[in-house]
């Protein structure tokens, strides 16, 4: 579930940024775009992912998942960063730049969601 949630979430980043990038760019559109996909994987990975944990507080579990997905997100978004400057991509190889990052960013995602945000206190 957690791959469905990210490809979804994939899905949610490559529309925010093909939408942003017309109006502020790549760049910034990417960091709207992200934001965006670390919303849609939060709400998909607390009702389907990890469904056995629940925090008493959204705001609390959300402030945690979010800051997890940075550790995954600063990897994501240097590759996707460092593709879109090297290579000097158009609009049309936006979406590939997002998947390589995305990839990379999975595996640091997924480990810091199962062992900081969604495990009981102890």
């Amino acid at each position: 579930m957690f791959a469905v949630a990210g490809s979804v979430g994939y899905l949610v980043d490559v529309v925010v940024l093909l939408l942003s990038n017309l109006l502020v760019g790549p760049h910034l559109g990417r960091l709207f775009s992200f934001s965006a996909a670390v919303v849609a994987t939060w709400l998909i990975n607390r009702k389907h992912t990890f469904t056995n944990y629940r925090e008493l507080s959204l705001i609390t579990e959300f402030s945690r998942y979010f800051t997890t997905a940075l550790g995954g997100g600063v990897v994501n978004l240097l590759i996707y960063f460092t593709l879109v400057n090297l290579l000097d991509l158009t609009t049309l190889w936006l979406p590939v730049a997002v998947a390589a990052g995305a990839l990379a960013g999975m595996l640091v995602n997924f480990m810091l969601a199962k062992h900081f945000v969604f495990t009981y206190p102890k």
